[in-house]
């Protein structure tokens, strides 16, 4: 098995991925297909140089797709870690998405799991 391993630098958004993640459809596909109830919010990294160009290999790995409402995007799901922690990428499907930012949602608060703040470096771990 391989592995596809994504560095970067964890920041704060804008509270976009949480208004995303507490739409009661959004939370439920990923019931579904993750098996988890994520935590309200996700966690913000912005990819290193190699691992932005890493991120167009997650095109093709097994993914979940989050099937919208009407007026909003599509989503890609993908099972990721973080050390030993199951997460998941959460890709929004828009044209202006920022190729550098990674969103990751899990069923805990991260940052406050893995003792993180901003600033600090992480790698997140996709198997193929």
């Amino acid at each position: 098995m391989q592995k596809i391993v994504l560095k970067g630098t964890v920041f704060s958004g804008k509270g976009e991925g949480r208004k995303f993640i507490d739409l009661l459809w959004v939370k439920k596909q990923i019931e579904e297909k993750l098996g988890f109830t994520p935590y309200s919010g996700t966690l913000n990294i912005r990819l290193n140089e190699g691992s932005i160009k890493n991120k167009k290999l997650l095109e093709k790995v097994h993914r979940f797709e989050i099937f919208p409402e009407k007026g909003f995007c599509t989503g890609i799901l993908v099972k990721a870690r973080i050390d030993s922690l199951e997460c998941a990428i959460i890709i929004p499907e828009i044209s202006n998405y920022p190729k550098q930012v990674l969103e990751i949602i899990a069923h805990l608060y991260l940052r406050e799991q893995l003792h993180i703040t901003d600033g600090d470096q992480i790698a997140v771990t996709v198997n193929t």
